[in-house]
């Protein structure tokens, strides 16, 4: 037991509760409170043991220092001061507050009228004072010791250019793995598991994103009807991972980092889903949880002239006020945190134009974005940007400033559209596929800024987007209103699941054709976990609530079909990882090269022939070809490139189009590498220049052009990967 008549006045620093193996010193900003009181519980968190006034404030922060506390030790505050909500204060002492800058979390949120600052039902609604007592309701904050053995202490950082990103949900990936035991399914152990981690190598991915691991709340209404908050977007720690997801006691964070440890020894990355730009608590009539109790008018953006009410530019009730510098300073804390002493590898920021909003508006020069930049751990880690938000302005696809990528979703939308068969696709598709330069094109920025992506988290699967015209979301007790209903999907047919032989292998080639141009294009490419071999959610394109098998990867029901389209994803990554043309770290912008006398980048017809603008301007042109001359430069020094030369031919017609290979000066014949209607292959087929392909309707090819030399031993290699049998994980 600590001695607590003998505390100290302690440290202003570090914020949080840090153990120095004679006790733990505790610092809490609060700018507005009158006195904090640190409670001490018993390691359950249900008895309170001890209550603590802390006795120094400096500037702006509460600190004391308590000797004998060890690792494990449940605490949470009690924070005094006005409760003036139209001024924007909310404190009140009754309710046990988590600290924002906890490592460790224990305990379930249970949602009683006790939780909330003001009384329910009472005339005056939140502006009203509750005195019930919320510690049984909540949950409590634990020391953390962060001693651990590193194997790996430095990742093997993945370039941009050769980043094949994989988002997946820790409980979801592993809830059905048979290769997991049952008691670590859905855990981080679990999804540390050498059979996981092989696979997911196997598929040839290079960065593993995770979608939110930091403690989250679930919302009331969610539990009311029987659901969960699934995804976790709806954070009250940024400090500390989930307690859901640990196999053994709360606070061990050794179990996140012996699973980071074994990704790394595999050479994959991992980053993490972060949600910065809100917090669980809502808007005024939310519960009192953290922040709120702690500093409301710091913590929160407030209306300017009703402070009682919050800025809801994220459509969650709330929003965090990174303009306030001790909120800045949290959010690079934690992010620093995660990175020097979790060891991951990167992040992308839910909502992020949240986080370059200034009171005037969004800022790609604004205080969080331009202290990652000038951050020496952050700048050194992969940044993704989710760049819209639902304030105004919001949406700011390529408006992130240099350093950032970011999730582009007009890549999404036109692929789906095109593919569709939607009219006028083709000239917005050749700057998606050549590394949206129109967007991403300035400040010496780079095509891997453009996180390309055919499915996300959100939305259908590919599975389903190709199986289902309309949403199906009825599982989540919305009546089917929740959701976007402008998918741009398309069922080949029939709606759902079907028998129809036809209907089948035209979903199969499609999945092919979008995972084909997602992996062949430039930029950054993102697959969701289980779309390499056609996970389903039964057509549900809103599945954030849905902790059960609409969620879960069904490993046991993948069959044939599925087993292929994985073998067809490795057979993409494969060619990405092996031809760097179809990663080239410059923008394609077509420009002739009068030195080497050539284009980088040509745009064929059927014919054989250059588009011209009329070819354009049709609305029914769906067939056209990308030419990529391996012989252009790839860097500012002016020298030629001895790279591949590649012909990428998108067929979205119905029917077969004749498409004449190209003559390129110097070389005669062309290798097919890919047909979507010819998975497998027992050998490449080779054609003459000016022979003409049969180009089945709706389906992607790629052409290579012989090469020699060292370029010749480099295809003969990629052949025999091509075409051999594959093994399996």
């Amino acid at each position: 037991m600590p001695n607590t008549t003998s505390i100290a006045e302690g440290l202003p620093f570090p914020l949080g509760a840090a153990w120095d193996g004679s006790g733990v010193n505790f610092a809490l900003f609060s700018a507005n409170a009158t006195k904090v009181e640190l409670c001490l519980f018993d390691e359950n968190g249900q008895r309170e043991l001890d209550r603590i006034e802390l006795p120094e404030y400096t500037d702006e922060v509460w600190h004391v220092y308590v000797p004998g506390l060890e690792p494990g030790a449940v605490y949470g505050y009690r924070v005094h001061g006005p409760y003036e909500p139209e001024a924007g204060h909310r404190f009140n002492p009754n309710k046990l507050l988590l600290d924002p800058y906890a490592k460790a979390h224990v305990g379930d949120l249970r949602w009683d009228p006790a939780i909330f600052g003001y009384t329910i039902g009472a005339d005056g609604d939140d502006l009203t004072f509750d005195e019930r007592d919320s510690a049984a309701f909540v949950p409590k904050c634990v020391v953390v010791d962060q001693h651990f053995s590193w194997t790996h202490p430095k990742s093997s950082r993945v370039p941009w250019d050769r980043t094949i990103a994989y988002e997946l949900h820790v409980r979801g990936y592993t809830k059905r793995h048979p290769a997991v035991p049952h008691r670590l399914r859905g855990t981080f152990e679990g999804l540390g598991q050498k059979e996981v981690i092989d696979y997911i190598r196997h598929l040839g991915v290079t960065t593993v994103e995770l979608m939110p691991i930091h403690s989250f709340v679930n919302d009331s209404y969610l539990l009311d009807k029987g659901l969960t908050n699934y995804w976790g977007y709806n954070t009250i720690g940024f400090f500390a991972a989930d307690p859901r997801f640990f196999a053994r006691k709360a606070g061990a964070i050794a179990e996140f980092k012996e699973m980071i440890d074994r990704y790394h020894d595999a050479n994959l990355e991992v980053v993490l889903d972060v949600v910065y730009n809100h917090t669980a608590e809502g808007n005024e009539r939310g519960p009192t949880l953290s922040f709120r109790g702690i500093d409301n008018a710091s913590y929160y953006r407030l209306l300017p002239d009703q402070q009682r009410y919050y800025i809801n530019d994220t459509g969650t009730g709330n929003t965090l006020n990174l303009s306030h510098p001790r909120v800045l300073q949290m959010v690079m804390d934690s992010l620093r945190y995660w990175v020097s002493e979790m060891n991951v590898d990167g992040f992308r920021f839910d909502l992020a134009t949240i986080l370059g909003r200034e009171p005037y508006g969004f800022d790609e020069g604004g205080g969080f974005l331009h202290s990652c930049r000038q951050d020496p751990v952050l700048s050194s880690v992969k940044l993704i940007a989710e760049p819209w938000d639902c304030g105004p302005g919001g949406y700011q696809v390529g408006g992130f400033p240099p350093g950032w990528a970011e999730w582009n979703d007009r890549f999404r939308d036109t692929v789906r559209a095109f593919w569709k068969g939607d009219d006028g696709m083709a000239p917005d598709l050749a700057s998606r596929i050549t590394g949206s330069g129109d967007k991403f094109n300035r400040r010496g920025r780079r095509p891997w800024a453009s996180v390309n992506f055919v499915t996300a988290h959100d939305g259908f699967t590919l599975n389903d987007l190709v199986s289902y015209n309309d949403k199906h979301n009825e599982a989540n007790g919305e009546d089917n209103k929740d959701g976007h209903s402008d998918n741009k999907s398309w069922n080949c047919g029939a709606e759902g699941p079907t028998d129809d032989a036809q209907i089948r292998a035209l979903r199969e080639r499609q999945k092919r054709n979008l995972l084909a141009t997602l992996l062949l294009s430039q930029g950054t490419p993102m697959i969701v976990a289980g779309d390499e071999f056609g996970r389903t959610q039964r057509g549900n394109n809103n599945a954030y609530c849905q902790d059960n098998e609409i969620s879960w990867v069904d490993w046991a029901g993948i069959g044939d079909d599925g087993r292929a389209l994985t073998e067809f994803v490795v057979k993409l990554t494969t060619l990405r990882h092996t031809l760097p043309v179809l990663r080239r770290n410059r923008f394609l912008t077509g420009q002739f090269d009068e030195r080497q006398q050539l284009c980088e980048v040509r745009w064929m017809s059927p014919a054989g022939t250059e588009l011209t603008q009329d070819q354009w301007a049709d609305p029914a042109m769906r067939c056209f070809g990308l030419l990529i001359d391996g012989r252009a430069q790839t860097s500012g020094i002016r020298r030629p490139a001895s790279d591949a030369t590649l012909l990428i031919v998108l067929n979205a017609h119905h029917d077969v189009v004749e498409f004449k290979l190209p003559d390129i000066p110097g070389s005669d014949q062309w290798s097919c590498l890919i047909d979507t209607n010819v998975p497998v292959r027992e050998e490449l087929p080779e054609f003459e220049s000016g022979d003409t392909y049969q180009v089945t309707g709706r389906s992607l090819l790629l052409f290579a052009l012989h090469a020699k030399g060292q370029t010749r031993r480099i295809f003969m290699s990629l052949e025999k990967q091509l075409t051999e049998e594959p093994e399996q994980p």
